[in-house]
């Protein structure tokens, strides 16, 4: 008598909201993906293209490999050059593992 029942509210409908945040952080994910991963690597492959582009014969190159030569010969049908390490050695390697282009003398001032 002095203590009244407790009844319990009827469970509310569920929420119709949730597929616009769902949608809203997809597109936020879709964003830092192209804008940390996807757009950072295309630039450094049009760079590396152009870098590709630009060799020329006596061109001083810097190998991913760390080695260093001047191009003897570079043939334009294929993707190789001919790498000249000193006056007797000579490689043969294909023009993508060019990492950088190096200023000239810069083999002799080693």
């Amino acid at each position: 008598m002095l203590i009244s029942n407790a009844y319990a509210n009827a469970a509310g409908a569920p929420q119709g909201g949730g597929t616009m945040e769902l949608i809203f952080m997809l597109v936020v994910f879709g964003l830092i993906f192209y804008f940390m991963i996807f757009r950072p690597q295309s630039k450094r492959v049009k760079e590396h293209k152009s870098l590709m582009s630009a060799l020329s014969k006596g061109d001083e190159v810097l190998t991913s490999g760390g080695i260093l030569g001047k191009i003897a010969k570079i043939s334009e049908d294929s993707d190789y050059l001919l790498l000249s390490i000193n006056e007797t050695s000579q490689i043969t390697i294909k023009k993508d593992y060019v990492a950088a282009v190096l200023p000239k003398g810069s083999i002799q001032s080693l």
